[in-house]
């Protein structure tokens, strides 16, 4: 008789860390997957089209996009995620930090888990994130869980819910190249169709590309190049340059 697989609710914003989390959790770890995308009024509204792509890809066994666009009202102009008007900084700045944004996205996945029975939260902060964003360290990981699974804590001890836990490669103790490496071994060059940019794309010709000169382009750069992995990412800037050399 076949087994029932156990399921996850993981974040999926459509770009490379939580989608390389994902398809490691579903080839590796054996789980199914339930997707969600946050649609918060972020200027990148192409990494939810590219969720879309990934939730077919990985064979997710739901994938919803939850439309929180009301979220930028009340970021105003708190960060340059949301906010258009602000310049999107080449390395990090605090205004690339949108408040205790993964506090709720964890939250509404916790209570979709805790719905569908499933005991994974997931969500792709790695270690490099650690540095600069509290809210994808291991001890705020663990706030989190204690935090929601309190808030559950009768129906839990009843046995109608089950605890959840919350699992990120950071986490896990992995790097952003060793998550690149290990999702281009189950994606191949799909992996390049993940979007990063911070950005909503620069058109060049017929296409919008990565913009290639944010902070996250720049993570994304170096992640591939760190992983020994040939970035097939198309850039403006670099295209830019290509154009330029064509011309000379």
């Amino acid at each position: 008789m076949p087994t029932t697989r156990p399921a996850a609710v993981c974040v999926v914003s459509g770009g490379l860390d939580s989608v390389c989390y994902a398809a490691s959790l579903a080839a590796n770890d054996g789980y199914d997957l339930y997707l969600l995308t946050f649609a918060y009024g972020q200027r990148a509204e192409r990494e939810i089209e590219r969720s879309r792509y990934f939730a077919r890809l990985l064979n997710a066994k739901d994938h919803k996009v939850a439309d929180m666009g009301f979220m930028k009202s009340l970021y105003n102009k708190s960060n340059a995620l949301t906010d258009s008007r602000q310049e999107l900084s080449q390395e990090f700045s605090h205004s690339l930090v949108v408040p205790i944004r993964n506090a709720v996205f964890l939250t509404i996945a916790a209570a979709w888990a805790m719905s569908i029975n499933a005991r994974v939260v997931a969500y792709g902060a790695h270690t490099g994130d650690s540095l600069h964003y509290p809210d994808c360290r291991p001890g705020f990981v663990s706030a989190m869980r204690e935090a929601l699974n309190t808030a559950e804590s009768d129906s839990i001890l009843s046995g109608l819910r089950q605890q959840i836990m919350i699992l990120s490669p950071a986490v896990m103790g992995l790097d952003k190249s060793t998550l690149v490496r290990t999702g281009y071994k189950i994606l191949g060059d799909k992996i390049f169709y993940t979007w990063s940019c911070y950005s909503d794309g620069i058109k060049v010709d017929r296409d919008y590309l990565h913009c290639g000169r944010c902070e996250s382009c720049i993570n994304r750069k170096n992640a591939f190049t760190t992983a020994q992995i040939e970035d097939k990412t198309q850039y403006a800037t670099e295209n830019h340059t290509r154009h330029n050399n064509k011309a000379k």
